[in-house]
């Protein structure tokens, strides 16, 4: 049985039978606090009259079926959710009433009570496969249809779809009916219902088809934080640009942005009705890096109205082209029309880090993945699909030129607007415009994976002059393929303590070994850098005296991007086992003063709590551990008072607080006693600090009560229940993994929060040995929650991580082993559990040689 899976195949032959004309929904979301009927009007042709085929619903049940106005009994009709349609003509009207259930995992019709003021707000997440959890419809991307809702829901809400809000007509006692006129031709999966008591501020963006209204949406409780004022301005920006480059008016009615609670993602691209998570309403001091992160999501989802919602893939395949292409415009946009100028070194520094981790898992796949079925792409949210997906990108631009990628573009928009495409299509317009043949470059770069290291071969005389130089290239052992790549090689002269750039090589290099006779003659550079510039999608080594150069001025470089790249060599260089981590330790902790990156610096401090917790030799762990918190707390005393490296610098070494350690400053800046001069303690320091104390045992379940009372929001509720499950005691423990383990019905965001307090880094390791049984015993019921987004809650979150033995690893190994069969989905979250275990057990004993 199909279960609530669907192939590839079955929705090409759906998709060969079934046009889609129009599709009309209604729903009543006052009915009850569980369940809402709803009902859909779909008009479709047929290409072979007397044929069948299928509606997807999940939901709780379905009480009729017509099919041009003959009715089909529904317990014949309707199982394993889907709903079978018999005796179709060439055109056909198919009628379904049916109960749809509210949920609490972000996915279908999330339904949330605000602790605030008990208000009930609701919004839709729909991709992948979601649609069918509020209607029944034709779940695939390529089944387009026009679109009409008519929504029943209090009279005194806001309710917000795709098509512009129409006037409320009265139906009832407290409730009214909005009957929203239809969509464009879209996808199932970018249709959207919001609906709650929002508060809303509104403007306009000036556009090729004149004023299009703008809406920003939060809950009442939210709107002191909210910063509409830079949004819109963003945001319009990004209307001029993306109108420009694509030469094509934006191609819905209005365009509506909506913070929505317990989100899993990022946002999502909904036609004309962006939901984006709450996370993106500050109301505490954040990270710089957050902010851009911010802006750069606001613009990701703005390019998805052209590139996925106006033109759509036809299959998943293509989730990746979706995301890269919106990923590489959005950068553009930051990079070339706002204050975030920098935004591609950003990029450089964050976003292909997650690519090059992603890039060396067992599970890593080509950019375009085998996408057989609904599970395959579930788990297909990765950091091939979008960073490495747009590095990639980046390099096509420079490869065909950007004049050449923006005419492509061009017309590809204008040929298949409201229609579906396929990577095919979109190469066809490049090597147009470009006159390239972007097949062999799509084979090398989009249809194998792995992750190429490159790497300078210098020889030189007794007088120092290069005699000799070239790029040598490998590849991961299972991944033998060698790219071409255009790059640049910095050449580098140390001056007091300073390192200065004096000559910029452009260099083609392709296959093992690529001479670069430029450099011969010349003396040898104190540092010589490979892919300077960052244009290559590699790993990068640096030769022997480059090396020690860049240990001996750790802040030599005047600018981030050159020492980014430095550090991020040294981090590959730590993970490969080729660096100890106590040595990166050293080079990170000796970077940090004057860090001003904020992207250079957060990822500074993931990599570091990393190479500390995991990659250090366990005889060396705790020492290094509290030196390095130690180190991080002097830093941190010593940086600009009020800085964006004071907050995550503090925050930081709060995060490698452990059980048992001293807390006195913690607990002085919990309470006030102490007072680090700029430092803000509003809501999420609190919170931090309070998480800290608690994972060193100085805190009380009391403590964390009062602390929620203060505020009790359901942000507020969230970090309760991480501060609980971070307690170093096996009654916090166990609490924690029978609250979201065993039991259910907890939402999501709760889920996430608790799995970050029950596996924190730096819990101890007694305190988790004894779940290494019972996670993976636990893995052979999981799917039964019935949520993607809740099983992999559970399955990411849950995980002993902080463990990192060779018990550990060996108990997921093993039911790796002995459960083939087990969903690939599953296989895959868990796989993904396993590696970077076995990487750091290889990191610590190259640790443990220095």
């Amino acid at each position: 049985m199909p279960g609530t899976n669907l192939t590839r195949d079955e929705a090409a032959a759906r998709s060969a039978l079934v046009s889609v004309d129009t599709h009309d929904v209604v729903l009543d979301v006052t009915a009850s606090e569980a369940t809402f009927p709803t009902r859909s009007t779909i008009r479709f042709s047929c290409t072979q009259p007397g044929a069948e085929t299928f509606l997807d619903f999940v939901g709780a049940s379905v009480e009729s079926i017509t099919v041009n106005g003959t009715p089909l009994d529904p317990a014949a009709h309707f199982a394993d959710s889907r709903i079978r349609l018999t005796g179709l003509a060439e055109h056909n009207e198919v009628v379904v009433e049916a109960t749809g259930r509210f949920t609490n995992t972000g996915e279908g019709l999330h339904r949330f009570v605000d602790p605030v003021d008990d208000e009930v707000y609701l919004y839709t997440q729909f991709e992948v496969p979601d649609s069918r959890r509020m209607y029944p419809v034709f779940e695939q991307p390529d089944l387009k249809a026009e679109f009409a809702f008519t929504v029943t829901a209090p009279a005194h809400w806001q309710v917000v779809s795709n098509s512009p809000t129409p006037q409320p007509q009265p139906a009832g006692e407290g409730t009214a009916t909005w009957a929203f006129e239809r969509t464009p031709r879209i996808s199932s999966y970018i249709t959207a219902l919001v609906a709650g008591p929002y508060d809303v501020v509104r403007d306009s963006a000036t556009t090729r088809n004149g004023e299009v209204p703008l809406g920003i949406f939060c809950r009442k409780s939210l709107t002191p934080y909210l910063d509409a004022d830079n949004l819109f301005a963003l945001t319009k920006r990004g209307f001029t640009f993306f109108e420009e480059e694509f030469d094509c008016a934006y191609p819905f009615a209005k365009y509506d942005q909506l913070f929505s609670p317990e989100y899993n993602m990022g946002a999502m691209e909904n036609a004309g009705c962006v939901t984006i998570a709450e996370v993106y309403v500050f109301r505490s001091k954040v990270p710089d890096a957050l902010v851009e992160r911010r802006a750069l999501t606001v613009l990701h989802e703005l390019a998805h109205m052209w590139f996925g919602d106006l033109v759509t893939m036809r299959w998943w395949d293509d989730l990746w082209l979706n995301e890269s292409f919106a990923e590489w415009a959005s950068t553009t946009c930051q990079a070339e029309a706002t204050e975030w100028v920098d935004a591609w070194t950003t990029f450089g520094t964050y976003e292909k880090d997650w690519a090059y981790r992603q890039d060396q898992l067992s599970t890593t796949h080509p950019i375009v993945a085998e996408i057989n079925d609904l599970q395959d792409v579930e788990v297909n949210f990765d950091g091939i699909t979008y960073a490495k997906g747009a590095s990639v990108l980046k390099q096509l631009v420079a490869y065909v030129g950007r004049d050449a990628f923006r005419e492509g573009l061009r017309t590809y928009f204008r040929k298949h607007a409201w229609g579906n495409t396929t990577l095919d299509d979109l190469l066809t317009e490049l090597e147009a415009t470009s006159g390239r043949d972007l097949r062999a470059w799509s084979r090398l770069w989009l249809e194998t994976a792995g992750v190429n290291t490159l790497r300078p071969a210098v020889e030189v005389d007794e007088y120092g002059r290069i005699t000799s130089a070239a790029v040598e290239q490998t590849f991961a052992e299972g991944y033998a393929t060698l790219r071409p790549h255009r790059l640049g090689i910095g050449l580098y002269e140390e001056r007091d303590g300073e390192l200065h750039r004096t000559d910029l090589l452009e260099v083609d290099v392709d296959g093992e070994r690529t001479e670069v006779p430029a450099l011969v003659g010349r003396q040898q550079p104190d540092l010589l850098l490979v892919n300077d510039e960052d244009l290559a999608y590699a790993k990068i080594r640096l030769d022997e005296r480059s090396l020690a150069t860049a240990l001996a001025h750790p802040r030599g470089f005047t600018s981030s991007l050159p020492r980014a790249l430095v550090l991020a060599s040294a981090w590959d260089m730590t993970r490969d086992g080729e660096m100890g981590a106590r040595r990166f330790a050293d080079l990170v902790l000796a970077s940090l003063p004057g860090e001003s990156d904020s992207t250079l610096l957060r990822t500074l401090l993931m990599q570091l709590r990393t190479a500390v917790l995991s990659y250090t030799a366990p005889a060396h762990r705790d020492a290094t551990r509290a030196a390095t918190r130690d180190r991080l707390w002097e830093v941190a005393r010593a940086a600009t008072p009020g800085s964006d490296a004071q907050l995550q610098l503090v925050t930081a070494a709060a995060g490698l607080t452990s059980a048992g350690d001293d807390t006195t400053t913690l607990r002085g800046l919990y309470e006030g006693t102490e007072v680090l001069d700029g430092l803000g303690v509003d809501f999420e320091m609190r919170w931090t600090l309070l998480t800290a104390l608690a994972a060193a045992g100085a805190s009380s379940e009391d403590e964390v009560a009062a602390e929620l009372r203060r505020e009790d929001t359901a942000t507020a509720r969230e970090r309760a229940a991480r501060t609980l499950a971070a307690v170093p005691t096996s009654e916090a423990k166990e609490r924690a993994w029978r609250e979201a383990v065993d039991e259910t019905g907890r939402p999501n965001a709760i889920v996430d929060a608790s799995g970050m307090g029950f596996a924190r880094p730096g819990t101890p390791a007694e305190l988790l040995t004894p779940f290494v049984e019972r996670y993976h015993a636990m893995l052979d019921s999981v799917q039964q929650k019935g949520s993607h987004a809740l099983v992999e809650s559970i399955v990411a979150g849950f995980y002993p991580h902080p463990l990192v033995d060779a018990h550990l690893l060996e108990a997921t190994q093993a039911w790796l082993d002995g459960n083939p069969d087990a969903p690939a989905g599953l296989r895959r979250l868990v796989a993904e559990n396993r590696d970077p275990v076995a990487r750091a057990l290889a990191a610590q004993e190259r640790d443990a040689r220095d």
